[in-house]
């Protein structure tokens, strides 16, 4: 891609954060050299992986590696490559290292920008890695008890419609932001360290009046759980669950919260149970009794967010699922493949 074609859009700097992700890297970072249209820079976070990441990432030479001694996790990764992204990169783009992206992503991703200014954040078309024929995820969804989901995961990608439409947030899988916004809301929540982390990001930023839009035309081919010990480790339902309560109480308008707050308490009263039926009770209780230890300095962040909030209940209500939930979607770790333990 020559320098005179890509002065007509604007920089984004790529970021990617990875722990022990070697065997997906290359195919990662080739798919992203081969874009249509280059991304101004491209940024690796390596968590002090202990397998060939490093080695390889520096088979890139156009590729800037931050390595780190210790394992910030998802979050704190994410933070440091956007106070370290190219001061003239106007956007960020957030990327797995097993999300494998099709030519014209950040094209379709830039041209959303372009033919829908009234919108900051958008979300990639996520389609499974082992078969592009099912829908990995559609944005994420934000039900009103609490629980989260990737919107369409599983489903036939051609049941799902092509046109764009507003969702209530990305999954930082495949994603792009107005860098300016992400400075603003302070970046990803350090204290989640990873597992919805994006959702309560997503969250605040449509508190604070911004809106994601789902662009269908921007894929990428994901695996999930790529670089961590699985959909049902302990670590996966332990991040999962906790941080699912902290992003209610931190970020549910007064009314919401209120209203379905005996909702929220059933919810995760069932999931418990089931857990505690798969095993993993001792996990699930460990995790609920941290998100409570938590509850006083998510109050006091509460405050903050709620206080600077812009967007009206009425909004926030309307983008939320309302839908009965299936048992299927009780296992957060089911639909929430993203962390970088």
């Amino acid at each position: 891609m020559s320098d005179l074609l890509n002065e007509k859009w604007p920089k984004v700097t790529v970021i990617i954060v990875n722990w022990n992700g070697e065997r997906f890297l290359d195919r990662c970072l080739s798919a992203l050299l081969a874009q249509t249209v280059a991304p101004h820079e491209i940024i690796v976070v390596d968590n002090a992986s202990s397998d060939g990441s490093l080695d390889l990432v520096r088979r890139f030479p156009s590729v800037r590696l931050l390595a780190q001694d210790r394992n910030l996790g998802f979050a704190r990764g994410n933070n440091l490559a956007i106070e370290e992204a190219a001061a003239e990169s106007e956007w960020i783009a957030l990327l797995n290292p097993d999300a494998f992206v099709e030519p014209r992503w950040l094209e379709a991703l830039l041209s959303a920008t372009r033919d829908y200014p009234a919108f900051e954040v958008f979300a990639s078309k996520l389609v499974s890695a082992a078969d592009p024929a099912v829908l990995d995820g559609a944005g994420d969804a934000y039900h009103v008890s609490g629980l989260v989901w990737r919107r369409g995961h599983g489903a036939p990608v051609a049941s799902v419609s092509e046109q764009v439409r507003e969702e209530f947030s990305p999954c930082a899988a495949a994603a792009l932001y107005q860098r300016r916004i992400l400075v603003e809301a302070g970046g990803f929540d350090e204290d989640y360290f990873c597992y919805l982390e994006d959702l309560d990001l997503g969250f605040r930023l449509r508190l604070a009046g911004y809106r994601c839009l789902y662009v269908s035309a921007s894929v990428a081919h994901h695996v999930g759980s790529g670089t961590t010990s699985g959909q049902h480790s302990d670590f996966a339902v332990y991040h999962g669950h906790r941080n699912l309560v902290w992003t209610y109480v931190k970020n549910m308008p007064w009314l919401l919260f209120w209203a379905f707050l005996p909702l929220h308490l059933a919810m995760n009263l069932v999931t418990l149970t089931v857990f505690t039926w798969r095993g993993q009770g001792l996990t699930m209780l460990r995790a609920k009794r941290d998100a409570l230890k938590g509850i006083p300095k998510m109050w006091w962040k509460r405050r903050s967010i709620q206080s600077s909030r812009i967007a009206t209940v009425r909004e926030i209500w309307r983008l939320m699922d309302k839908s009965i939930i299936p048992i299927r979607r009780i296992n957060i770790c089911d639909y929430r493949n993203k962390c970088r333990r």
